[in-house]
């Protein structure tokens, strides 16, 4: 297997641990000692440098209004050291988050995100999300629209 495939597998597998199945502590695996969120518009942590620690609190962080949350990926591309994922999201807005009391309304989003590696470990990310599309689903159904 080439490194770009090894890394996509390795990006596979931490989604579907990490993100969709909620497992925080398999971050670990994944995550380099220093992870940096280079753009991400929206996410409070954008433009931070993260140790393993803080990544694991990002995660149990956004997953806690979203616990049944589950990213479908659609596309790897990688490239060098980087892999470009696009994926489909999808939760149940299960827990309250600021403006937003828990509706039990099902919320979808898509987004592509450039992964960055050093050797097998995740060293930070550049994402675009529509998160104007989650804000008015959000909206929708806290107003039973």
């Amino acid at each position: 297997m080439s490194i770009s495939e090894d890394a996509k597998e390795i990006l596979t597998r931490f989604t579907r641990e990490v993100w969709s199945e909620g497992n925080i502590e398999a971050a670990e695996r994944y995550i380099a000692p220093r992870y940096t969120i280079r753009h991400d518009p929206g996410d409070p942590w954008e433009g931070r440098e993260l140790d393993l620690a803080a990544y694991k609190e990002r995660v149990k962080t956004l997953r806690a209004a979203f616990p049944d949350q589950a990213f479908d990926i659609q596309e790897l591309f990688a490239d060098g050291d980087a892999v470009v994922m696009t994926w489909l999201w999808s939760a149940t807005h299960a827990g309250d988050i600021p403006g937003f009391p828990a509706t039990g309304g099902r919320i979808t989003m898509s987004g592509a995100t450039v992964y960055y590696f050093d050797g097998n470990r995740l060293t930070g990310h550049w994402q675009i999300t529509d998160r104007l599309g989650v804000y008015q689903q959000l909206q929708r159904a806290s107003t039973g629209a």
